[in-house]
């Protein structure tokens, strides 16, 4: 239900729609749980990388695998991120659920591998060449043998996430209490993993 805000939150600059939210009391190991089921329900996130002169620059893209905390995507080398990528590895992957409005924000540090790499041809599905295209030179033929075809896996080093608690009407529902009465919407808790909590997801994994 909305809680009422308080003058101390105000006082304190403190934003009340997150501070209400964040879960502390849910076992570390039950949000680790939740976060992969609800990541790996989101396929397809905006990469993110910086851009000489420019900034932050997103596209879409679709998960090849994840790993633990961390995430791999096919992409054609000749795009500009590897290019981002080689001037600055920093990164950050975003997901968000419409219908459930449940969201994923991972940053972390990126490398990035040519087509010599094994795993490639793990991941590959025929689908995938239709992003490549087929030169007909038998070499480029958006294939996982394609020297085109290259590995970004992101490591991560700071992870949140927000996770529905009340469903799509009810999130509603707490919306438009909250703006009638003036209180603050709670439909979910918001969580966070540190790099301590990530290495350990890793070792897990």
């Amino acid at each position: 239900m909305p809680e009422p805000l308080k003058a101390e939150e105000v006082n304190s600059k403190t934003d009340p729609s997150v501070a209400k939210q964040w879960d502390e009391e849910t076992p570390k190991s039950k949000q680790i749980e939740e976060f992969y089921k609800t990541v790996d329900g989101m396929k397809i996130g905006l990469l993110t990388t910086i851009r000489d002169g420019i900034g932050p620059v997103s596209r879409s893209m679709a998960v090849a695998k994840r790993t633990g905390p961390d995430f791999l995507f096919l992409a054609n080398a000749h795009s500009q991120k590897f290019s981002d990528l080689s001037t600055n590895p920093t990164a950050q992957i975003t997901f968000q659920n419409s219908s459930s409005q449940d969201w994923v924000s991972v940053s972390g540090t990126c490398t990035t591998t040519s087509n010599h790499d094994p795993r490639i041809k793990d991941l590959y599905s025929k689908t995938i060449s239709a992003w490549f295209g087929d030169l007909g030179d038998g070499v480029h033929t958006g294939g996982p043998e394609d020297p085109r075809m290259a590995l970004i896996e992101v490591k991560s080093k700071y992870i949140s996430y927000w996770k529905s608690t009340v469903g799509t009407l009810g999130f509603f529902k707490e919306v438009g209490v909250a703006t009638v009465t003036g209180k603050v919407a709670d439909n979910g808790v918001q969580r966070q993993f540190g790099e301590g909590d990530i290495e350990g997801m890793r070792k897990d994994a």
